[in-house]
């Protein structure tokens, strides 16, 4: 299986988990997408030394993934594509911020590399937060809250097309690939002088596909606005979900809980 080939095949994951039916599942779109905003919020707000802050917020996605039947380690996978530019981003700080800071009796460490270690747990929960979000909710159940929200039009069909295109286009370039070794079967990649004809051909051939959807669209009604064809109506569990959640995200925003908790078990 080509790289391509593999791109298709993780959006399609993520478009089966959303069909699942759990209890996330079956949260409004609105409150969800409400939920993972705050979730995002209170990981980024978390300050460059505050390593313990994070601790209690890795509580969200080792909750919501056993109950929305996610499988942990597939997830977790797709978060390490971001690791090469968040370490590119906080490898210097140990060189730039060397100052040690007492983390216990008589332990310190450089405050560089606190604050590198609490950059990359930020990122690895921020994007894990917002696959859990598409794993459990789904695009086009985002689009529907957004435009509830009042995003303007624009930006959700933006959001909607721009995500199809791109599985439109990884399925056109397997197919160009599975072509080309199928024509080269003992050449090892692509010969420098057919990158510019694959790359054209790729063009076309999507440039073609998305045509025949849009008017595959319009002989379907569409005028440009978002409809869903799926009417949501809010329950009380979805207020006791947005509201437990927001309640938990304000502890851990305003309390250190992690070190209240070790103040309380080392008796300091």
């Amino acid at each position: 299986m080509n790289s391509n080939t593999e791109s298709f095949l993780n959006l399609r994951f993520f478009d089966d988990l959303s069909a699942k039916r759990t209890f996330v599942h079956s949260i409004h779109p609105l409150f969800s997408l409400i939920v993972a905003c705050l979730y995002l919020f209170s990981v980024i707000s978390v300050e460059k030394y505050a390593l313990s802050r994070l601790f209690p917020l890795v509580l969200y996605p080792f909750i919501i993934i056993p109950l929305a039947e996610i499988p942990f380690l597939k997830l977790l996978k797709r978060t390490v594509y971001v690791l090469p530019l968040v370490i590119g981003i906080g490898i210097f700080n140990p060189l730039f911020d060397n100052q040690e800071m007492l983390i216990a009796q008589g332990i310190s460490i450089n405050a560089g590399w606190i604050s590198f270690a609490v950059l990359v747990i930020k990122a690895e929960l921020a994007v894990l937060g917002a696959l859990i979000l598409f794993a459990t909710t789904g695009i086009v159940n985002i689009a529907y809250a957004l435009r509830l929200l009042r995003v303007p039009r624009f930006f959700v069909l933006q959001l909607l097309l721009t995500y199809r295109y791109i599985t439109l286009m990884n399925l056109e370039t397997a197919r160009l690939l599975n072509a080309y070794a199928l024509r080269a079967p003992d050449q090892k990649g692509i010969a420098m002088k057919a990158w510019g004809p694959l790359a054209g051909q790729l063009l076309i051939r999507t440039f073609d596909a998305a045509t025949h959807v849009y008017h595959a669209m319009k002989l379907r009604g569409f005028d440009g606005e978002y409809r869903s064809g799926r009417r949501f109506s809010v329950s009380f569990k979805d207020f006791a979900y947005a509201i437990s959640w927001l309640g938990f995200f304000i502890l851990v925003y305003f309390f250190d809980i992690s070190g209240f908790l070790g103040s309380l078990f080392t008796g300091g």
